[in-house]
C-alpha cells in the first residue's frame, strides 16, 4: 500500500500560489492574442485601404485636380502612419507573449489605503475593458519599487510628488515563451537565486536586457534624470555599457515628448562592439540609436581631407614596437600641456605672429594701427574668421572716407596683402609651425603619404577649432561615450565643443588599452565640471575564482566578486610551440562537446591572432575578429585583446602568456582585459616562464 503523501501549509499555499499566477498568465495571454488579432485585422485593413487609394489616384489621375490629389496623399500618408504605430504595437505584444512579465509587488497605499497588485515587464499592458494595468513598464516610476525597495516601508515619486506606502509582497518570475519557469517569493532587493540564476546562462551573440535583474545601485543610474552629464566608472563585468543603454530607454521613455531614438548618438570603440548591443534597445522597445567612433568624427570634422592612423594602429604599433620618442609624443599630445601650450601659441599668433604694416588701397593710405585695431576688435571670433571682418571693415572705411568703392578684383588683392602678414592661412602650415614655435620640431612625425600619427589627430583638431570655430552638433540630445578611458582629455576638450549636450560618460580605467593617452575621472571631470560621478564596484561577469584571479594581474583594480563559484583558472606549462598549439586544440574540442556557446581566444597582437587562425582554421570552425570585422558571432572567435573589449565569452583561452610577451604596463593591462572576458571558464597556456602578472606573490 502506497504511503500518504502529506505536505506542510507553506508547501500547499506556493503550489496555490503559483496555480493563481499560472492563471494569471493565462487570462493575460489570451487578452494580448486577442489584441494581436485586432491589429493583424487592422494592419491588414490599413493595407488593404491604402492599396485602393492608390489605384483610385493611378485610374482618376487625368480626372483628379492638384487639391484632390494633395488630399489624398496626406490620407495615404496618415494611414501609413497609423499603419507603422500599429507594427510597433505588434512587436511590443510579440515580446509580451514571450516574456510578459518577470516581477509582481503588492503595494499598500498609505494615502488611499488600497493594495495595488503590480506586474512588471519590458512592456506596458493594458486591459481595454477595466483600463487597468496588467503589465507596467519597467520604467514607469512606481516600478522603480521593485529594484530599489526590500518588503516594508517605501515609496515612489512621480514628478515631485512622493507616494509612501509598505510593500506587502514581492516576487519573481522567469517566463519563456508564454511558460513560466519558476516564481519565487523575496524579501530581497532582487533575490541572489534569481541572478545566479541569470548569470550561470551560456553567452550569446548579443548583449541581452537585464531588466529583470538590475540591482538597487544600476536603477539610480539608469533613473538618473537631473545629472547633465554622467560619468561611470565600472569595473570589468558591472555591466556599465549595459545601465547606459537601459538609461537611453528609460529617458526615451522618461522624455518621449522631447527626444527621440534619432537624438542619441553612440561613441563606440568598434563596429564589432556596435553590432554586439544592436539587440538591446529593440529588445527594450526602444528603435536602435545611430552609432560612430572617435575616428569617423574626426573624418567628418576634417571634410574626408587628412589621412591620418586609426586608434587600432596606434595600439598595435606600442604592442610591437618598443618605442620610446613615439610613447613621447602620444604623452605630450594627449595632455593638459599640449592644451597650454597650443593655447599660448594661438596669443602668439595674434600678437607677434600677425606683422601688420601700412597698406595702401587704390592708391589711398591704410595705417598699420588701423588693421591692428581692427583685427582685435573682433578677439571673440576665430583667428583665421577675423581676417574676413579686417577686409570688410577696410573697403566700407575706404568708401567712407575717400568715397571709393573698392571692386571684387581690388577685395581679393587686399584680402592676399592681409593675409600674406600672418604665417599662413593652412591650419596644417600652422600646426607644423607650433612644434617649430615649441623648440620640438620632432615631435611631429609624419607617416609614408603624409599621414597623421593617431595623437596629432585630435591635437590638430584642438588647433584647427581654435584657428577656425567648430559648428556644434544641435542634433544630437544626448551623447553616450563608451570606452571612456580610451579618450584624452584633448579629444573630449573636442567633443565637449562638437557636441553641447547631455552625456553619459562610461568606462574602466583600469581597461585602457594605451595608458599614454588614457583618461581618468579626475581628468574627464576637468573636462566637465558640472559632472555627476558614479562608481560601479561589483562584477557579474566572472565566477568568484576568476575574479579573484584578475585582480593577481591589475592588483590597483577595486572589485567585489560576486559569490557565483566554479573552476579555477588553469596555467597551463607547454615545452614549445607545438605542445602549446596542441594544447588550445584539447580545449576546442572539450568546448565543442560542452554546453557552453562561445570560446574566446585571444591574443595579444594582431599577427598572433592571424597566426593562430591559419594554425587553427583548417580544422575547427572558427571567426577571426579584427579592425575591418563588423560583427560577433557565437561559436570559436580568435581575437586581440583591444578589439574583445567589451565583449564576453562562456569560455577564455589566452596564449602566450610569457614573461616576454607580458612585460610591460600596456602588456598588463591586456592581458587584464584578455582574462576579464570569461564567464564561466579561463585558461592560460605559456611556453617557458610564465608571465610575472599571473604568478602567485
Amino acid at each position: 500500500m502506497t504511503e500518504p503523501v502529506f505536505k506542510s501549509m507553506s508547501e500547499e499555499k506556493k503550489l496555490a500560489d503559483k496555480r493563481l499566477e499560472q492563471h494569471y498568465l493565462s487570462d493575460l495571454l489570451k487578452k494580448v492574442d486577442q489584441r494581436l488579432l485586432e491589429i493583424n485585422e487592422a494592419i491588414e485593413g490599413k493595407s488593404n485601404e491604402i492599396a485602393e487609394m492608390h489605384k483610385h489616384m493611378q485610374d482618376h489621375k487625368r480626372d483628379m485636380d492638384f487639391l484632390e490629389k494633395n488630399a489624398m496623399r496626406e490620407v495615404i500618408r496618415n494611414y501609413s502612419l497609423l499603419g507603422n504605430h500599429s507594427v510597433e504595437n505588434r512587436k511590443r505584444l510579440i515580446r509580451l507573449k514571450d516574456t510578459a512579465f518577470f516581477g509582481r509587488i503588492d503595494f499598500l497605499d498609505q494615502k488611499e489605503e488600497t493594495v495595488n497588485n503590480l506586474y512588471i515587464g519590458v512592456h506596458n499592458f493594458q486591459d481595454t475593458e477595466s483600463r487597468k494595468n496588467l503589465v507596467s513598464d519597467w520604467r514607469a516610476p512606481i516600478s522603480s519599487l521593485f529594484y530599489d525597495f526590500e518588503l516594508g516601508e517605501a515609496f515612489y515619486k512621480i514628478k515631485d510628488r512622493q507616494i509612501d506606502g509598505t510593500i506587502l509582497l514581492k516576487r519573481q518570475f522567469r517566463i519563456r515563451n508564454g511558460v513560466m519557469e519558476y516564481m519565487l517569493d523575496t524579501d530581497l532587493t532582487i533575490h541572489d537565486e534569481v541572478l545566479q540564476k541569470e548569470l550561470n546562462q551560456a553567452s550569446s551573440s548579443k548583449m541581452k536586457n537585464i531588466v529583470a535583474t538590475i540591482q538597487k545601485e544600476q536603477n539610480a543610474i539608469i533613473r538618473n534624470e537631473n545629472a547633465r552629464h554622467l560619468i561611470i566608472q565600472g569595473v570589468a563585468g558591472s555591466g556599465k555599457t549595459s545601465i547606459a543603454l537601459h538609461r537611453i530607454a528609460f529617458l526615451l521613455y522618461r522624455f518621449k515628448e522631447t527626444i527621440t531614438s534619432e537624438d542619441i548618438l553612440i561613441i563606440s570603440p568598434n563596429k564589432v562592439f556596435a553590432s554586439y548591443i544592436s539587440n538591446v534597445l529593440p529588445e527594450l522597445g526602444e528603435e536602435s540609436v545611430a552609432e560612430t567612433s572617435i575616428e569617423e568624427v574626426a573624418d567628418e570634422l576634417l571634410e574626408y581631407q587628412i589621412k591620418f592612423q586609426t586608434f587600432f594602429e596606434q595600439v598595435a604599433e606600442l604592442l610591437e614596437k618598443k618605442d620610446q620618442k613615439l610613447i613621447e609624443r602620444i604623452e605630450f599630445k594627449s595632455s593638459q600641456a599640449l592644451i597650454s601650450k597650443i593655447d599660448e601659441y594661438y596669443v602668439w599668433l595674434q600678437n607677434e605672429g600677425f606683422k601688420i604694416t601700412d597698406i595702401r588701397v587704390k592708391g589711398k593710405l591704410v595705417p598699420s594701427w588701423f588693421i591692428r585695431e581692427t583685427f582685435e576688435k573682433y578677439n571673440r571670433m576665430p583667428l583665421l574668421k577675423r581676417f574676413n571682418e579686417v577686409v570688410r571693415e577696410i573697403v566700407e572705411n575706404v568708401f567712407r572716407f575717400y568715397k571709393i568703392e573698392v571692386q571684387y578684383k581690388d577685395r581679393t588683392e587686399l584680402h592676399t596683402t592681409i593675409r600674406k602678414m600672418f604665417p599662413s592661412y593652412n591650419p596644417r602650415v600652422l600646426y607644423k609651425g607650433f612644434y617649430q614655435w615649441l623648440g620640438r620640431p620632432e615631435l611631429l612625425k609624419l607617416k609614408k603619404g603624409s599621414t597623421y600619427e593617431w595623437s596629432d589627430v585630435y591635437a590638430f583638431l584642438y588647433f584647427k577649432m581654435k584657428l577656425e570655430g567648430i559648428k556644434a552638433n544641435k542634433k544630437v540630445k544626448h551623447l553616450v561615450i563608451d570606452e571612456m578611458q580610451d579618450y584624452s582629455i584633448v579629444q573630449y576638450k573636442v567633443l565637449s565643443s562638437l557636441y553641447p549636450c547631455r552625456k553619459t560618460i562610461l568606462g574602466d580605467i583600469n581597461q585602457s588599452v594605451n595608458p599614454f593617452s588614457s583618461s581618468n575621472m579626475d581628468t574627464i571631470e576637468k573636462v566637465f565640471p558640472s559632472a555627476e560621478s558614479m562608481t560601479m564596484l561589483k562584477s557579474y561577469r566572472s565566477t568568484y575564482e576568476i575574479t579573484q584571479f584578475t585582480k593577481r594581474i591589475s592588483q590597483n583594480v577595486k572589485v567585489e566578486a560576486l559569490e557565483r563559484h566554479g573552476k579555477e583558472p588553469l596555467i597551463i606549462p607547454c615545452k614549445n610551440k607545438d605542445a602549446e598549439l596542441e594544447e588550445v586544440k584539447k580545449l576546442i574540442a572539450d568546448f565543442e562537446k560542452s554546453e557552453f556557446n562561445s570560446l574566446g581566444i585571444i591574443t595579444k597582437t594582431q599577427k598572433q591572432a592571424n597566426i593562430l587562425y591559419e594554425l587553427l582554421s583548417p580544422l575547427f570552425k572558427i571567426n577571426l575578429l579584427n579592425a575591418i570585422s563588423v560583427s560577433f558571432g557565437s561559436g570559436i572567435v580568435i581575437t586581440t585583446a583591444h578589439l574583445s573589449k567589451g565583449l564576453e565569452f562562456d569560455q577564455v583561452i589566452v596564449p602566450h602568456c610569457t614573461n616576454k610577451n607580458y612585460q610591460s604596463d600596456t602588456d598588463r593591462q591586456m592581458l587584464y582585459v584578455a582574462c576579464t572576458r570569461t564567464m564561466h571558464e579561463l585558461y592560460l597556456t605559456h611556453i617557458g616562464a610564465a608571465s610575472q602578472f599571473i604568478l602567485k606573490e
